[in-house]
């Protein structure tokens, strides 16, 4: 891929990382001036191991660093060049590479370094070090792959459920997830924050956002989209839309062409 100012191969993991990894990327940028953008709450962590100038996140200035799963918006700034590898990774992926309770990254980012001490400030280097493109990646990977082989297990309870909210888009009931359990609701949202960052009720909020933004991309009409995803009606979706994206429905939906002249 290369636009503007951005040149990034990427690539899906194998087999053996991708229930931890959604995908990896090698990349640069350099836009000639500053430039900032606003980017969407995440239910997964964002890893990059950066080895030119530091990105903004916040108002944070950040080489190599995490960022967590979130229930708002992000804004993210570029001042000058920036390169490195980012990683995309399941919350399950996060928790088992940092080994640390992702409650403590929500809504956060975090120097690579704290995160991962020795092996995050080695893995940058070894990086910066390879071949870009399909070499840089394959090196990533392997990095990657041998850190998270001595992680802790993922909780198996917490993963079901996980897998019930994807599966509805948000829409399945925290209480009923508990009740299939057999656990507490206070149990369930402990042991989730834990796993994921988020509460099982946030985590909904930004899985239904994700699968609304899909919707409205393709074309969808926004009142359709509202009532296929769960909101209470267009000025709901347009508060969550607000708060998780600084946008609008209506922005995110491609608009109509306009017909030709003479037509």
């Amino acid at each position: 891929m290369s636009e503007r100012g951005l040149t990034m191969a990427g690539s899906v993991p194998g087999a053996a990382l991708r229930p931890y990894a959604r995908r990896l990327a090698d990349y640069r940028e350099d836009h000639g001036e500053p430039l900032t953008r606003v980017e969407p709450a995440i239910t997964g962590v964002v890893l990059i191991l950066g080895f030119a100038g530091p990105m903004e996140v916040d108002g944070e200035r950040l080489v190599s660093f995490g960022a967590g799963p979130s229930d708002r918006f992000t804004i993210t700034r570029m001042t000058e060049p920036t390169e490195g590898v980012q990683v995309d990774l399941t919350p399950f992926g996060a928790r088992r590479l940092f080994g640390m309770p992702l409650r403590h990254l929500a809504n956060l980012a975090v120097p690579a370094g704290e995160l991962l001490g020795r092996w995050g400030r080695e893995a940058a280097e070894r990086l910066a070090a390879a071949p870009p493109g399909a070499e840089r990646l394959a090196l990533a990977e392997r990095l990657l792959a041998g850190r998270l082989a001595d992680g802790p297990e993922p909780d198996q309870e917490v993963r079901w459920a996980w897998a019930r909210l994807l599966e509805s888009g948000g829409a399945v009931p925290v209480a009923s997830l508990a009740a299939a359990l057999e656990r507490s609701h206070r149990h369930l949202v402990s042991r989730f924050r834990d796993q994921v960052g988020l509460t099982p009720k946030a985590a909904a909020r930004v899985i239904r956002f994700h699968r609304a933004a899909e919707q409205l991309r393709s074309g969808a009409a926004i009142a359709e989209v509202a009532a296929a995803c769960g909101f209470y009606d267009q000025a709901h979706m347009n508060r969550e839309f607000r708060v998780l994206a600084a946008v609008t429905p209506g922005q995110i939906r491609p608009r109509p062409r306009m017909p030709a002249a003479g037509h």
